[in-house]
């Protein structure tokens, strides 16, 4: 049963695996600012070497301090990975809080469903699964938000029970709240 769990070197052939199909969709690209986007760009001429991949695992882990080291602007992020077994499902970013920028454009989670295993729930049971982990955070709410024309984002936040506040720009925006009755049945 797939299960979010801190960044592993256990699913590293699975991982690599995953990114080449995300790669395959064009993420990595000069224009993918996204997380996912900024590590394929950074790490995945190197991902290969096993030690590249546990520096790569620690630096994620790492990224949930406070004091790590990050571009400005950037802030504290807890990053889980979807598994089952040694099988990487996908991952997912919870930020510890909002910036202006976030506020408008990137909310408080973000997350990726590899792309051979979409379709099948595991983007909903995923942010499920992270509510109480931004519970424990302090976060009391958290902010999604999608592209307007993202159908398939958009029934993910939905389904986990997201509440529809607005449009800005290209991006839709949703609030869920952490409590012990998020995230829908």
């Amino acid at each position: 049963m797939p299960a979010l769990v801190r960044p592993t070197e256990t699913v590293r052939d699975s991982f690599l695996a995953g990114v080449e199909e995300f790669r395959a969709e064009g993420r990595g690209g000069a224009g993918d600012n996204s997380m996912l986007g900024r590590d394929i760009l950074r790490w995945a001429p190197r991902w290969q070497e096993a030690a590249v991949f546990a520096a790569y695992v620690e630096e994620t882990l790492a990224d949930a301090h406070e004091d790590s080291g990050r571009p400005a602007g950037f802030v504290p992020s807890t990053v889980l990975w979807w598994v089952d077994g040694t099988e990487w499902l996908g991952r997912l970013s919870i930020r510890h809080r909002l910036t202006p920028r976030l506020l408008e454009w990137g909310g408080l989670i973000g997350y990726d469903v590899r792309p051979s295993v979409r379709r099948r729930g595991h983007g909903t049971a995923m942010l499920r699964a992270a509510l109480p982990r931004a519970r424990a955070l302090g976060l009391d709410e958290v902010l999604l938000t999608c592209d307007f024309d993202n159908v398939g984002s958009r029934k993910v936040i939905e389904a986990a029970g997201g509440v529809f506040e607005d449009r800005r720009a290209e991006k839709l925006r949703y609030w869920i709240p952490t409590g012990a009755h998020a995230g829908g049945a």
